[in-house]
């Protein structure tokens, strides 16, 4: 396979935020590709429990300063970056006082899910690709881990469609046995809406409601040019969902070195 560009989106990076099969595929699987010519690129949210110090986060003053609205409201984009000195890689942070800093991932300190889990994640997805944007980098592959990244899909084929950053691209989604509780708040496709997300992409979305974790990865699925299971058991509803729709499909493969060579192969087969 050809040298090619490719984004990684993740939920969570180790060793940012602790050893789990997403964060540890989000971790080596870069690595991986990038030792085997590719060019890539890493993003996850900066949550307010990793500690900037420890990890040497540091802001990239020249992407950082945008403001993104969501659901009518204002939000600065901060953009930090930090570097895996043993893999080589540099890993970009989406980071935001209202919706990251001071707060845990996924969960609060009593461990419940937060409400509006829903807005962070579109904010995550829509800092990625204005960052992607600014940078004026290219990505032939964008790779998505974990539910938290399940609107960028729809994102990049109906929001970024004619964006030259986007336009070509393809999309491979990763689906895990990890899953949400609360399901998002009514008016979340709402949320969505921007310059060129309008009326008839929030309907499609809004015939989806309630949105929870099985909706919303079908959703991601739509809007997908590959899917990969990344766990040895996902959602049966889910697995049977993505039968019917007929998409590229790569099942789990455990060994990690097999798993690597499988996915090049799979993005190259996405590509041709």
């Amino acid at each position: 396979m050809e040298q090619k560009k490719i984004l990684y989106i993740s939920q969570e990076v180790f060793p940012y935020l602790p050893e789990t099969p997403i964060s540890t595929i989000s971790r080596n699987l870069p690595q991986a590709i990038q030792e085997r010519g590719h060019e890539i690129r890493t993003f996850m949210p900066k949550y307010g429990v990793i500690n900037e110090r420890r990890n040497q986060l540091h802001e990239v003053i020249r992407l950082s300063g945008m403001n993104l609205i969501i659901d009518d409201t204002d939000h600065s984009l901060i953009i930090k970056v930090a570097s895996i000195q043993s893999a080589r890689m540099q890993v970009y942070f989406i980071d935001n006082e209202d919706f990251f800093q001071n707060r845990g991932a996924l969960v609060d300190k009593n461990g419940e899910e937060y409400d509006d889990n829903d807005e962070r994640s579109i904010f995550f997805i829509r800092g990625v690709m204005e960052t992607i944007k600014k940078l004026r980098w290219i990505p032939d592959i964008i790779h998505c881990h974990g539910w938290f990244t399940a609107v960028a899909p729809f994102y990049i084929k109906k929001g970024y469609s004619e964006d030259p950053c986007f336009k070509n691209s393809k999309v491979v989604y990763s689906i895990y046995d990890e899953t949400f509780l609360k399901p998002f708040r009514k008016g979340f496709p709402q949320k969505l809406r921007f310059d060129t997300i309008g009326d008839p992409e929030i309907a499609e979305i809004s015939k989806r409601e309630p949105i929870d974790f099985v909706e919303l990865t079908k959703i991601a699925v739509d809007y997908s040019d590959g899917v990969i299971q990344g766990s040895r058991q996902i959602d049966r509803s889910i697995s049977e969902y993505i039968g019917e729709k007929n998409i590229n499909f790569l099942d789990y493969e455990e060994d990690f070195d097999k798993n690597v060579e499988r996915i090049e192969n799979f993005y190259e087969k996405i590509l041709s």
